[in-house]
């Protein structure tokens, strides 16, 4: 089992930024930093910590807001450089738990900085570069919209991915781990303005957020992120073509007709389906199911195919929900037939519960379903 994310990020992280702020202010009192945050930081989950500690600095910094936020970025290393990428998709970020030093940092603006937007800027400008400004530049999205998305805009042009990045991702109507922005959930035209300056960024790491961003936004408006991939998609590159797709993944994995068809998925599936078994046909929690069957073409011409199993899932209440498991696309020649397979886990998992009764399961083919056969899970002995 991995350990927890917390664990690395113990006691030593209070005492380095500690240390941190003294060297570069010694008029800073690390001490009572330390006295205010390490009797409860232990009982503390991760982001929790990073809130305890924000508060903390608070404690042991100046009372007067700008000044505090001066001492904090006086602190701190240079700015992580840029990494350069290789290819169209590969992927820059790391797992290293090292920025999250400065969480405390992001935190504290975002607790104590609303009232002093200038200052608060200048800081999350800073700290982008060094942690990730994502989560605190919402409150100010929130409170200060206009002119947060005014000083978003003036740093569209920024030398710094880490900067243009959080143009992208801090907008992000729906960000993991952090609070909605409901005025964008509602109107997304101002993040889209800016999604539009950056779909075409010369680094992964921002297109990738690019797409991240407008996926959300076809949470609620999917109309609005169709019509905006449609768009895209005229004269794209390769790099848009890709960032595109990431966008669309969601609509995609759940069928939606305008999505399949951007991706080239929009014929109509003209195939047989032979051979089809589930087996065994009764399983306990545990086994594994194996999902086959061969499909042939009776098209007399190629079709474009994007092929998952579908597999609905028993519910608690007795009804049913569909999972979609991504399989493969292909070119089918006329005539031709492919065997497709795959092995289906029922082993005990924290993200899904397994309940008794029979699951259906389906090919979804360019969004049309074949039902395939079912399986009945046993109740636990």
């Amino acid at each position: 089992m991995a350990e927890p994310l917390k664990n690395t990020y113990g006691p030593e992280i209070p005492r380095r930024i500690a240390s941190m702020i003294s060297h570069a202010n010694p008029a800073f009192d690390g001490q009572k930093f330390l006295d205010y945050v390490l009797p409860d930081y232990e009982s503390l989950e991760l982001m929790p910590r990073g809130w305890h500690m924000a508060d903390g600095l608070r404690h042991a910094l100046p009372d007067n807001i700008e000044l505090a936020i001066d001492m904090l970025l006086n602190s701190l290393p240079p700015a992580r450089p840029d990494i350069a990428v290789n290819s169209a998709t590969e992927d820059r970020e790391g797992n290293t738990l090292a920025p999250f030093l400065f969480m405390p940092h992001t935190f504290f603006v975002a607790r104590y900085g609303l009232d002093h937007f200038e200052a608060s800027m200048r800081a999350q400008y800073e700290l982008t570069q060094r942690f990730t400004a994502e989560f605190s530049i919402r409150p100010f999205l929130q409170h200060h919209t206009q002119a947060t998305l005014a000083t978003l805009e003036g740093w569209l042009d920024d030398p710094s991915e880490h900067v243009r990045r959080l143009i992208s991702e801090g907008t992000r109507p729906r960000l993991p781990w952090a609070s909605r922005l409901p005025a964008f959930q509602k109107d997304p035209t101002p993040v889209i303005s800016l999604l539009e300056a950056l779909k075409d960024d010369s680094s992964l790491y921002v297109r990738r957020s690019v797409a991240n961003n407008l996926n959300d936004i076809g949470k609620d408006n999917p109309d609005v992120m169709l019509d905006t991939a449609e768009r895209w998609m005229v004269g794209a590159s390769e790099q848009r073509a890709w960032l595109v797709k990431h966008a669309l993944r969601v609509a995609v994995k759940d069928a939606h007709p305008r999505a399949l068809a951007l991706m080239g998925f929009g014929g109509e599936a003209n195939v047989d389906i032979l051979n089809a078994s589930v087996s065994p046909a009764q399983a306990k929690e545990g086994d594994v199911v194996t999902l086959s069957c061969t499909l042939r073409s009776r098209s007399d011409h190629t079709q474009t195919l994007l092929i998952d199993f579908v597999v609905h899932y028993i519910k608690a209440n007795g009804s049913s929900r569909p999972k979609v498991f991504k399989l493969t696309s292909c070119e089918l020649a006329a005539g031709q037939q492919i065997q497709l397979s795959k092995r289906l886990s029922l082993a005990a998992m924290t993200t899904r519960q397994h309940y008794a009764g029979e699951h259906q399961v389906e090919l979804l083919i360019n969004g049309q379903h074949f039902p395939l056969g079912s399986f009945t899970l046993g109740s636990p002995s």
